[in-house]
């Protein structure tokens, strides 16, 4: 084993050691930075001589070093916004009930990550990136309310967003193709509609929309004829 490496696992195992004993908040909180520090250290370090990928831990999936706490993934949150603001509501219960620092946030101007320590014996995480537009982080902020985690997401400019991130906005645009242009030639609209459900569609699809333009075309020819 590299020698460094034992050096940096060793620092690792005394900082846990030095983290079982501690009873003050402050002085955990830093040994705690220091054992997620030494973490990334080995995970690059091992990297480095296997040539292997690994996936280094994020915020979101972060586990407390007391050995009663777990993390648990915040999936649940509603969103809304102002003019200078996207606002995102986090119910928690019993929130307003632990220090005001136990509730964390980082922001990037793509992306924030809550961490909520120590909360009824869990702490809970949750991550968005990806954000639809850019925000100021060192104008964000976060309330802790009766029950409610309020983050508050400053805007760089003050336009709508209609989704909160890039992948929701991608999703469901492929869902939901654009409507058809009504204000154009509608026939140019509803051709390109069915183009796309025949570049799509499997060889039957192809064959139907083949058989009822033969046909549609038939008809236009034979009602030339006549008139």
């Amino acid at each position: 084993m590299d020698s460094a490496l034992l050096e940096l696992q060793k620092d690792l195992e005394e900082v846990k050691q030095l983290l079982e004993k501690a009873t003050r908040k402050r002085v955990r909180d830093v040994l705690y930075v220091e054992q997620r520090k030494l973490e990334t250290e080995i995970t690059n370090k091992q990297q480095q001589q296997t040539g292997e990928s690994m996936e280094v831990q994020k915020p979101s999936a972060i586990v407390p070093p007391m050995s009663s706490t777990y993390t648990v993934k915040i999936i649940n949150y509603g969103w809304d916004q102002s003019d200078k603001f996207v606002k995102i509501y986090i119910t928690l219960k019993d929130v307003q009930n632990i220090p005001v620092d136990n509730v964390q946030v980082l922001f990037t101007e793509r992306s924030f990550e809550l961490l909520v320590k120590d909360l009824n014996g869990k702490n809970h995480a949750m991550t968005i990136n990806n954000l639809l537009k850019p925000i100021a982080p060192e104008n964000s902020s976060r309330k802790v309310k009766t029950d409610t985690v309020l983050i508050m997401l400053r805007k760089k400019s003050e336009s709508k967003w209609e989704y909160l991130t890039q992948v929701e906005k991608q999703t469901k645009e492929k869902n939901n193709p654009p409507p058809m242009d009504t204000d154009g030639d509608p026939s140019a609209g509803l051709m390109n509609v069915l183009k796309k459900i025949y570049d799509e569609g499997d060889d039957e699809m192809k064959r139907t929309l083949n058989k009822a333009w033969a046909e549609s075309r038939e008809k236009q020819m034979k009602g030339e004829m006549d008139f």
